[in-house]
């Protein structure tokens, strides 16, 4: 897929283009299914059409609400490389700002016509775009006919627990339930980030950790400790390490600053350095072992630090998913 990170209005792509337009955040089960439905229309069409995807960066929330909380799931890189494994031929980050949020409806699809040769945009029912979301699909599909383009609505997905959505997830992942999460992502949820020097109060105690710095606005899950899988990607192991990764303050040590903190089981292996500083990895959240509590002492604490292991030994044991990070660089 041909990654474009730049105002579409400098942008040239050859036609005909089914193109979605959206935040996507998470690319979640009900985005998936969006986005096989218009793959499958691009390659019935005579001839078969381009496909495209266009997402916004800064959200649009950040720009025209900076008032109220945001948190996200994935990047738009992320979110990008996500749906390059879909097959799409373009995706599009749009610089977002008041000056393109003032576009009117026709404006922007003049534009998508223009430098993207757009035959048809496939959207959701509640989808709008424009100057104050102006855009409904009812307007744009009277738009359609003179520019040469129509709309096709896919209907929300939805299981037997009800639609998909970001907002649901999030809730999950902000009350722990890291599996319900990834139900409905359609995989475990995951953080990438660098690895910063920490207090190393881990290596005093006998279980180093690597202190995750996460993109901005990233959702972190609720405090506690959670059984993970760790990726390296600078590492001569392509394979994941089993982890157990801890979120939270650390109130036995009276920490002040919330952390996310990883132990990689079993590391270093024989002729690794063990010294993890600087490199970025990605934790992959499996199940959740317990709430952050503080204990009366260190030798308290490293017990139930012994004991989380080894559940979380068991729990990847029988974890069938096999982890796909996604690159955060």
């Amino acid at each position: 897929m041909r990654i474009w990170r730049s105002d579409l209005r400098s942008l040239r792509f050859p036609g005909p283009t089914f193109l979605t337009i959206g935040n996507f955040d998470g690319v979640h089960l009900g985005h998936q299914a969006l986005l096989r439905a218009l793959q499958t229309d691009a390659a019935r069409h005579a001839p078969p059409a381009k496909t495209a995807l266009l997402i916004f960066d800064p959200h649009p929330i950040a720009v025209l609400r900076p008032d109220l909380p945001l948190r996200l799931l994935t990047t738009p890189q992320e979110r990008l490389r996500l749906i390059e494994r879909c097959g799409f031929d373009l995706g599009i980050i749009q610089p977002f700002d008041r000056e393109f949020a003032s576009l009117t409806p026709e404006q922007f699809m003049a534009l998508l016509v223009e430098h993207l040769g757009l035959a048809r945009l496939v959207v959701g029912p509640d989808f709008a775009l424009g100057r104050g979301r102006s855009g409904n699909v009812e307007l744009l599909r009277a738009l359609g006919p003179p520019l040469g383009y129509d709309v096709a609505v896919i209907e929300p997905f939805a299981r037997d627990d009800g639609e998909i959505h970001s907002h649901k997830i999030r809730h999950s992942l902000l009350a722990g339930a890291v599996e319900d999460a990834a139900r409905m992502l359609g995989r475990p949820y995951q953080i990438s980030g660098g690895i910063e020097t920490g207090e190393r109060r881990g290596r005093e105690i006998g279980v180093p950790t690597a202190n995750i710095q996460p993109a901005p606005l990233r959702l972190i899950p609720a405090n506690g400790v959670y059984a993970t899988w760790a990726s390296l990607p600078d590492s001569c192991s392509a394979q994941p390490r089993a982890s157990v990764t801890n979120i939270g303050v650390r109130p036995t040590v009276d920490g002040r600053q919330r952390r996310i903190e990883t132990h990689l089981l079993d590391f270093p292996a024989a002729g690794e350095s063990g010294d993890l500083y600087g490199q970025r990895i990605t934790v992959t959240f499996v199940s959740r072992l317990r709430d952050e509590q503080r204990f009366d002492g260190l030798e308290a604490l490293v017990a139930q630090i012994r004991q989380d292991i080894s559940i979380a030994r068991h729990s990847l044991k029988e974890d069938s998913a096999v982890p796909n990070p996604i690159s955060g660089r």
